[in-house]
């Protein structure tokens, strides 16, 4: 591997394209028109622009990437997160065009993109999960018996879904009707793939999820877990590690299911294993993220490890450089998506020129971003201008931290989340960590606007 071609923009394009750098590895960026100007472009040895703005015809345009390998006589290729990260097919045509894909296999992409294969994967790995339906369900009749079996609030789930997408929340019997061929209609549209499956819906859950590593000789660990449960309709806001709830046996017990799972699925490459945590202690397998994910740098920061070196080293067959006893916990870290939209508006998008863009900096303070002043903001892809993560000795001393980074954060030109992290760090329940998945989308339905008194 001497040539990467990163199939990606934004944060994690910079972000990967600084990897392969420290590795001695050459890089080509590609970009869409809206994208000409954009930080990773400059940031590259070399970039191609490879469509329109709009992703597929651009960044989801299979051929125009191939292509732009073949010009720049690139050899491998990293998917980022987001786009065709997870596609398995984009993976197996890499294989089958003699380029190194950096991530998985086509093979563990496939079993684990499928949330039924996944469920069943982790079911026979010894992982707790969800009570639900044996794989796939049809037939409105048999869907309504098993619904019956799993008991009230019922889920309705895309098999192929993700991002929160292809999801229906069944109360009752009426609504479950109801929603049944809804769910399936809305799966084909947004998936291709009508074929939806049962879940129990856990009552209060917190989202944990475990990032591992595997390398191709079969060796596997894993670098803790991060509790991601502020969310607004299932999109991560905060992230944090280790949780504020977890014991330590129970933080040793959910790292080795995560093991489990991946290993009986032959993975290779960073991954990420996601649970539900209910009221009573009790984690179950929600599903595997085969790829890098936005909120790395948690642990990347608690651990010391580089996750993208990592994938790198491990896409080029080498041995996982760390045995489990090697990785080691310190501190208290938390990240906030700062992204181009107004809270005080329901969080509507805000694209358009950061007029400036002054980052926080000082001790404990890492900010991740591909913005910089004069930079435009598309409409076209998502709203990140920038990942702000800190870093204390305890929670409470990463939070200090964080209110001093966010006030020192300056973005003229389009509104940001940042004032909505400021409100949640003087929220009761954040600070007593005594909250659920449901509590930002419970304070918006409120009419909680997010604005800290004067």
């Amino acid at each position: 591997m001497d040539k990467v071609l990163i199939a990606n923009r934004g944060e994690i394009a910079v972000r990967i394209i600084r990897a392969c750098h420290d590795l001695g590895l050459r890089t080509v960026a590609v970009y869409s028109q809206a994208d000409a100007e954009a930080l990773h472009v400059l940031h590259a040895d070399e970039a191609i622009c490879i469509g329109e703005a709009p992703s597929h015809r651009s960044y989801l345009k299979i051929p125009n990437i191939l292509s732009a390998c073949e010009i720049t006589g690139a050899d491998a290729i990293h998917p980022g997160y987001g786009f065709l990260s997870e596609n398995a097919n984009f993976a197996s045509i890499c294989e089958s065009c003699g380029l190194n894909f950096i991530g998985p296999s086509p093979q563990a992409i496939s079993l684990l993109g499928d949330k039924a294969k996944a469920k069943s994967t982790a079911k026979d790995a010894g992982c707790p999960v969800i009570p639900g339906s044996d794989g796939v369900v049809t037939d409105i009749k048999e869907a309504l018996k098993e619904a019956k079996m799993i008991n009230f609030p019922v889920f309705i789930k895309a098999v192929a879904g993700g991002g929160g997408k292809g999801i229906r929340i069944a109360h009752d019997e009426d609504e479950f009707i109801k929603f049944f061929a809804a769910a399936r209609a809305e799966a084909e549209v947004s998936f291709g793939n009508p074929d939806v499956y049962l879940e129990k819906m856990i009552v209060s859950p917190r989202h944990i999820e475990v990032q591992v590593l595997g390398d191709k000789h079969g060796n596997y660990i894993h670098l803790g877990e991060r509790d991601c449960t502020t969310q607004r309709r299932r999109q991560k806001l905060i992230e944090e590690s280790p949780s504020p709830v977890l014991t330590p046996k129970l933080r040793e017990k959910i790292g080795q299911a995560a093991v489990n799972v991946v290993k009986a699925a032959n993975y290779y490459s960073a991954g990420t294993v996601e649970f539900l945590l209910d009221r009573d202690n009790n984690f179950y397998f929600m599903e595997v993220n085969t790829r890098i994910q936005v909120e790395h740098t948690v642990t990347e920061e608690l651990t010391g490890v580089d996750l993208l070196i990592e994938q790198l080293r491990i896409a080029q067959g080498e041995p996982l450089q760390y045995k489990q006893k090697d990785i080691s916990f310190n501190g208290h870290v938390i990240q906030f998506r700062i992204n181009a939209e107004n809270p005080l508006q329901h969080f509507c998008p805000s694209p358009g020129k950061l007029e400036y863009y002054l980052p926080p900096g000082g001790p404990h303070v890492r900010v991740d971003s591909a913005c910089y002043s004069g930079y435009t903001i598309p409409p076209h892809y998502d709203s990140m201008i920038a990942k702000l993560i800190v870093k204390g000795k305890t929670r409470s001393e990463a939070i200090a931290i964080a209110k001093r980074a966010l006030r020192e954060f300056h973005i003229g030109g389009v509104h940001s989340t940042i004032a909505f992290h400021l409100y949640m760090l003087e929220d009761p329940k954040f600070l007593e960590a005594s909250f659920d998945l449901l509590y930002i989308d419970n304070l918006i339905a409120e009419g909680c606007n997010f604005k800290l008194e004067e």
